[in-house]
């Protein structure tokens, strides 16, 4: 506590003592949740032992077209302040995942615009269809500030999502990528210990 008191202050220890007891009846197996927190769809969530959260998230899950969407997170999380995870289908976050501040991950996204029936821009967004596909994020991902993960994206074991970029595509396992659209910069090669 003297460690917590030193860094926090008095105030600041007593909302940390506040945000671990709401927190753990929210989420009965949290580490810690700070409020405020938004969750929206609570009962189609799957929360793994030690889940983590800054200040301002919003976890939202949506029913549509009678589907049974799940967003599932893993064990030892860790979310950072002002995030925002869209799931109407699937999202799901392996084990020691680090995901920075104001990163969005979506599943979904309104309105057709390749192919054959595309939305006009005359039409009202909000009133378009929504399509979907899962995104997965694997174990011991670090997501940077600003992110964007966009649907259908798979990021593997071990990759690093460097800040502000927009991930529209899968990543291969200990890569790290960065850019709009984010794109491999490097990969971890075990042979030489080392980011190559």
């Amino acid at each position: 506590m003297i460690k917590y008191y030193n860094s926090l202050g008095f105030i600041g220890l007593i909302r940390l003592c506040i945000n671990f007891l709401r927190g753990k009846l929210l989420i009965r197996n949290s580490r810690i949740i700070r409020f405020p927190i938004d969750i929206r769809g609570k009962k189609y969530m799957v929360f793994g032992r030690g889940l983590t959260t800054g200040v301002g998230n919003r976890l939202q899950v949506d029913v549509i077209k009678n589907n049974k969407p799940q967003l599932s997170i893993g064990e030892n999380v860790q979310i950072n302040d002002y995030c925002h995870i869209a799931c109407v289908n699937n999202v799901a976050i392996g084990n020691d995942v680090l995901i920075a501040s104001k990163v969005f991950i979506t599943d979904h996204d309104h309105g057709k615009y390749i192919g054959n029936n595309q939305d006009s821009p005359l039409s009202v967004p909000s009133k378009r269809e929504i399509n979907f596909s899962h995104v997965i994020i694997k174990d011991r991902v670090w997501i940077g500030e600003n992110v964007v993960i966009l649907p259908g994206v798979t990021i593997g074991e071990g990759s690093i999502i460097g800040a502000s970029s927009i991930v529209t595509k899968s990543v291969p396992e200990n890569s790290l990528v960065v850019g709009n659209p984010a794109r491999i910069l490097k990969k971890y090669s075990f042979n030489t210990n080392q980011w190559e």
